[in-house]
């Protein structure tokens, strides 16, 4: 699958996107906008039909209402093709809402249901079965994984929408699934879509075993995610150092899904105690191994808490103008700096899958090489209030931010300074 080599993600959250007035209609003047970022792929969130925030699916077959319908659903599609941009859909097959249509059946029929062991359920005499459902919400009845059906209707699923055109699937709390399931799902798929990508979710938990084990191609990689904006707010690179070293090791076996925001956590740039470390975190995102992706909003700099009480993501999945046009300038400078990023990332496309040696760590600084063995770049980190030399050894050339090279095997950073550099080889 040589496009994932190249594939950088803008990442968008549907429901929130169009608000109340149109569906994925919406999104088809944003595709520019991707590829002028230097992305080639949008990553959808939920477009199922579903009862609230998309991932209480009712129906996996169908386009939520509120998105439009087959129609705009194919035309988003089409015209994302037109471009070269691959799209790639949310996966939520670790639960359902209460409205889908085989627990509706379950509520009909009883234990006669055909469904009835779709799901984790006990019957105690009441109404309705007791059932497990997602981490204490009533609302989302867990899917029984162990039920040979359930595997079947879910890669069923996914084999209809890779027939529709997407290129593959975010797989929804994919950490709490077996991994069998995965593996019977992953091979049914790419029997009949063989270049499918399949990435899951998985916050906590051995991420290897998931490539390795589960047969998916990649997973969410939150350690690295935490550090970036963790280090950067307390001053202390050796915590993102020691992340490099463990990303490092993921990388030696698949491509990690790496970001600096997403629809389930508080936008970077409301992160960040320090609005000048927005260029590191994004140029750690831009030359690190891995799949980068972009949530959409991130790229001019929106702010937005995420809090945990209803309505708590609402800031983070607002709704957008009809078109970038339309966007605020303030944000320009933001989206100009992931523009001379992912520049050097799409000009490099080795480093996908390239490994991570830290030349020097200090509290406030940090060097470290990308390399593939046959190409190299230093990427200089400083977050001092003051210009800083640090190591960079074979240094020649500034590829993106700035950077004195006139002593040899240093660079000289400015105050809070970054740099990507080409190195001799």
């Amino acid at each position: 699958m040589d496009w994932q080599e190249h594939a950088i993600w803008w990442h968008v959250y549907p429901l929130g996107f169009v608000g109340d007035h149109g569906g994925l209609e919406r999104l088809v003047p944003w595709l520019d906008h991707v590829l002028a970022l230097g992305a080639n792929g949008i990553a959808l969130g939920p477009v199922f039909a579903s009862e609230t925030h998309g991932y209480d699916t009712v129906d996996h077959r169908r386009i939520d209402p509120r998105l439009g319908g087959d129609a705009e659903f194919d035309a988003l599609v089409a015209a994302a093709r037109e471009r070269g941009v691959h799209v790639l859909l949310d996966g939520v097959f670790n639960h359902v809402g209460r409205g889908h249509w085989a627990f509706q059946d379950v509520l009909r029929n009883g234990p006669s249901s055909a469904y009835a062991d779709w799901f984790r359920l006990r019957w105690t005499g009441g109404d309705e079965p007791d059932y497990d459902d997602f981490e204490g919400h009533h609302d989302l009845v867990a899917l029984n994984h162990d039920t040979p059906a359930v595997a079947d209707h879910v890669a069923e699923v996914m084999e209809h929408w890779l027939g529709r055109g997407v290129t593959g699937f975010r797989l929804d709390v994919a950490y709490a699934i077996p991994l069998a399931f995965w593996a019977r799902v992953a091979g049914r798929v790419r029997a009949a879509h063989p270049g499918a990508y399949l990435m899951g979710e998985v916050i906590h938990g051995d991420y290897t075993a998931f490539v390795t084990e589960g047969k998916l191609d990649s997973v969410t990689q939150y350690e690295l995610w935490k550090a970036i904006w963790s280090s950067l707010n307390d001053g202390n690179f050796y915590e993102l150092a020691h992340a490099l070293g463990r990303h490092d090791g993921f990388v030696e076996l698949f491509a990690p899904w790496t970001f600096l925001g997403n629809h389930d956590v508080t936008r970077i740039a409301s992160r960040l105690t320090d609005e000048r470390h927005l260029a590191h975190a994004v140029t750690v995102l831009a030359t690190v191994g891995g799949t980068p992706a972009v949530y959409a909003g991130d790229e001019h700099a929106f702010r937005g808490v995420k809090y945990d009480r209803a309505g708590g993501d609402d800031e983070i999945r607002p709704p957008f103008p009809d078109s970038p046009a339309d966007l605020s300038p303030v944000g320009l400078p933001t989206f100009h700096l992931h523009q001379e990023l992912l520049s050097v990332r799409r000009r490099h496309p080795w480093l996908h899958r390239s490994r991570t040696v830290v030349h020097h760590v200090a509290n406030e600084a940090l060097v470290y090489e990308q390399t593939d063995g046959e190409h190299r770049l230093l990427v200089a980190l400083s977050t001092a209030d003051t210009p800083l030399s640090v190591p960079a050894p074979d240094a020649r050339e500034v590829l993106a931010g700035r950077a004195d090279l006139g002593e040899p095997g240093h660079a000289g950073l400015d105050a809070a300074g970054w740099a990507v550099l080409a190195v001799d080889l």
